[in-house]
């Protein structure tokens, strides 16, 4: 089957009534009634009849699941299908049931008369046709078939044939560029002297920083040590005391004196390593010589003894430590305060909606207070580095871009011609809170340029085309159409005439089908 039946489940209770309205609801389908399992009800024909009525009434199939042979063999004379189950009935092919209502020709009564022996009584009221008459009848069949031929080859002619005309409106591309104010003190948008609301933002905000100090405070210099071998030039037993003197002799002499007490002993050629450290005078990086070079002995022992450094002094150095210039202090504070103004502009601009910006000129630092700044160190005190920790106020004026196409948008519509719009879906806009000009940090005032373009589109009126066009051949259409409608220039409009071979537009406007179509502009 095509669809699937209703099951209409009957109670012991159910009557002819409850049935018929059940019905009510399920006009144009097909309907299985199920008998119950216990009980008999509707067991006479006329209730069978009576629901049958109803279900042709509104156009209702039957179907009956039943064992009461009374109500099958009912059925069965009604021309009702049965079955004895659910699945059964989904395999099985309906019916169509009839009433009863009208017999047929061979159930007439036996007495009935025929109509030929009512022939005689019936020519007594209507009269046999004549030949003439037969004749002006069949004349005026043909007329009539004839006039109807030409009435429908006439609504052929007129409703049948359809045009689709393909157009393409003038287009062309508009540009403007405005500059645009936003003021704090402006409520609306005032679309003639350009002039939008303003945003003011602002946000409390918490910082840190650190820099190495770069003031410098002298030290004592560190001497440079390392050691030197005494060689004896004598046969007898030399001391040599601590603190005494030895020194380079090529260039600046620079000097060194021994640390401890040493004795060398008797003998030519023997020697003794004693540890040496640079004078004060030769403190620092100077004293840092190679192999070799200290090769002299001042005082009393020179004419005994004699001196060389087998390996190089080291560890002589200038000695200084840092300490905290203005110029840290003023650093340090730019520093920070240009980190608290980009972390507050990132923090303003998530309070924003798609279409908010930020001037970036307008953010500035509005309150700073010397108990929010707190400096590690002050001028002149010894530190390496430097940290400051400091809190402010910044705000910011916002710009509701929105504003500001509706300046532009509202400008570039002064500039088209009537007959012209803007196509909505072309306009673009450009630049924005980017383009500022100028701005006024105490008066929370900006101006800045928005760009706008778009595509302007000649408009057509299509139902006066179509009226106009009805019923003229294809080259006058087109003529027209040429001449008289704003379209685009090289792009000729478009004609199909259906069926093909008819010349011209149709006679009804409806019939006339217009389309428009977009041309890309450069």
């Amino acid at each position: 089957m095509a669809n699937k039946p209703e099951f209409v489940q009957l109670e012991r209770g159910d009557d002819v009534a409850s049935i018929r309205d059940r019905l009510s609801f399920l006009r144009g389908q097909r309907v299985l009634l199920i008998w119950p399992e216990e009980g008999t009800i509707l067991i006479r024909k006329l209730d069978l009849v009576l629901i049958q009525r109803e279900a042709m009434r509104r156009a209702i199939r039957l179907a009956l699941v039943t064992h009461d042979p009374l109500v099958v063999k009912h059925a069965t004379e009604l021309n009702i299908s049965t079955y004895e189950t659910i699945g059964a009935s989904e395999r099985g092919r309906w019916k169509r049931g009839r009433t009863k209502v009208f017999t047929n020709r061979f159930q007439r009564p036996k007495d009935e008369p025929i109509p030929d022996d009512l022939k005689e009584v019936a020519s007594r009221i209507y009269a046999e046709e004549t030949a003439q008459a037969r004749k002006w009848r069949r004349i005026r069949l043909v007329i009539a078939l004839a006039i109807f031929a030409v009435v429908v080859v006439g609504i052929g002619v007129v409703v049948l044939p359809s045009a689709t005309i393909t157009l393409t409106p003038a287009q062309s591309r508009i540009e403007t560029t405005t500059d645009i104010t936003v003021n704090p003190l402006v409520q609306s948008v005032d679309v003639e002297n350009r002039l939008i609301p303003a945003i003011t933002l602002s946000v409390q905000i918490e910082d840190s920083g650190t820099i190495e100090t770069t003031g410098a405070q002298a030290l004592d210099d560190a001497p440079a040590t390392g050691s030197v071998v005494f060689i004896n030039q004598t046969g007898q037993p030399i001391t040599i005391p601590a603190g005494t003197t030895v020194t380079t002799s090529a260039g600046t002499p620079i000097q060194f004196r021994t640390t401890q007490e040493a004795i060398l002993e008797g003998g030519i050629g023997l020697q003794i390593e004693v540890p040496v450290e640079a004078l004060q005078t030769s403190a620092g990086e100077i004293g840092n010589v190679d192999s070799g070079l200290i090769n002299t002995i001042i005082g009393p022992l020179a004419s005994n003894v004699t001196v060389r450094n087998i390996t190089p002094t080291a560890g002589g150095a200038s000695r200084s430590q840092r300490v905290v210039t203005q110029g840290d202090i003023d650093l340090l504070l730019a520093t920070v305060k240009q980190q608290l103004q980009n972390r507050a502009y990132l923090e303003m601009q998530s309070q924003l909606t798609a279409d908010q910006c930020i001037i970036l000129e307008t953010v500035y630092i509005a309150e700073e207070r010397s108990d929010w700044t707190t400096f590690s160190a002050e001028t002149g005190q010894i530190a390496d580095t430097l940290s400051l920790t400091m809190r402010v106020v910044v705000e910011a004026t916002g710009v509701d871009e929105r504003y500001g196409r509706q300046i532009v948008l509202a400008q570039m519509s002064g500039q088209i011609a009537e007959g012209q719009v803007i196509r909505p879906d072309s306009v673009a806009y450009g630049l924005g809170c980017e383009s500022v000009s100028s701005s006024d940090l105490g008066t929370g005032t900006a101006t800045f340029s928005v760009s706008g373009s778009g595509i302007v589109v000649s408009e057509i009126d299509v139902e006066a085309v179509r009226q106009r066009l009805a019923g003229r051949s294809t080259n006058d259409a087109i003529a027209y159409l040429v001449s008289e409608l704003p379209l685009q220039q090289g792009i000729v409009p478009e004609i199909v005439i259906a069926p093909d071979w008819f010349g011209n537009m149709p006679l009804l406007a409806w019939r006339i089908s217009i389309q428009l179509q977009d041309t890309p502009v450069q």
